[in-house]
């Protein structure tokens, strides 16, 4: 099975340098990596380009001009430059531990999508691994919080799998799906604009067309790099597509993937 890594980012090159190496050293490689960039300037190509030749894999940077907050439009230009089946989703400022591509395929599963979780970073953790470079991480380092999300232990994974609670509070920071899944429904809505609700949008269309949610926990591995919180001045607007699409079962946008 191919599968394809894509990454978001936005002129954070200190942190993405940290994602790519924790990609590099990946048990199971990605067949491809995408990067979904929003806008960065200049710094953020040429981190991009110096990683190429320590991957023996294509790796495509996938950039469009800077006109605020449209993840969803470049994750949508992104996907459509992806050739592989399935598609592992995680954003720019999140370090992924050794096994993370492997144990995603391993529930890998038709007619699922998988969620996965993360551990957070503090701030003063953070600034350190920034100048240090230092990315490993496990249930026994200092400077996390949400621990028990740093515990991999894939024999017990298997007990996680099922979660009846917020079951479409979908995040797009540790996220897995087949890509013709993801155009069966068209993709992320374009029309968000500003931070916030177009995972959770995406995935409750995802629930909508009948594709299940599987929730990955001990397994694939994720570590957030602390960062001041974004913008909240566009969740309105973006919080009432999401309860539209919720309200009415909506299974498929009509500005999204095949739009772009």
């Amino acid at each position: 099975m191919s599968v394809a890594l894509l990454i978001s980012t936005y002129n954070w090159p200190q942190a993405l340098e940290l994602v790519l190496s924790s990609v590099a050293r990946q048990s199971r490689m990605p067949d491809e990596i995408i990067i979904a960039d929003d806008g960065s300037r200049e710094e953020t190509k040429l981190l991009i380009a110096s990683f190429k030749s320590r991957f023996n894999l294509p790796i495509k940077h996938i950039w469009h001009e800077d006109k605020g907050f449209r993840k969803s439009l470049i994750l949508n230009k992104s996907v459509k430059n992806i050739n592989s089946e399935y598609i592992i989703e995680i954003d720019g400022d999140i370090i992924i531990h050794p096994h993370f591509i492997k144990d995603h395929l391993k529930a890998a599963q038709p007619g699922f999508f998988v969620q996965g979780s993360r551990s957070m970073i503090t701030e003063e953790k953070a600034a350190e691994i920034l100048v240090s470079k230092q990315i490993d991480f496990s249930f026994f380092s200092s400077g996390l919080y949400s621990r028990f999300n740093s515990l991999r232990c894939p024999l017990l994974s298997v007990l996680f799998v099922l979660d009846p609670s917020n079951p479409f509070h979908i995040k797009g920071c540790n996220l897995a799906f087949w890509k013709k899944d993801y155009i069966a429904i068209n993709g992320y809505y374009n029309n968000f604009e500003g931070w916030g609700g177009e995972d959770y949008e995406f995935g409750a269309r995802l629930l909508h067309s009948g594709i299940k949610r599987k929730r990955l926990k001990m397994a694939a591995l994720a570590f957030h790099i602390f960062h001041k919180i974004n913008s909240r001045a566009n969740t309105g607007p973006n919080d009432i597509i999401y309860r539209k699409t919720l309200a009415e079962k909506l299974t498929y946008n009509h500005d999204g993937y095949e739009q772009v």
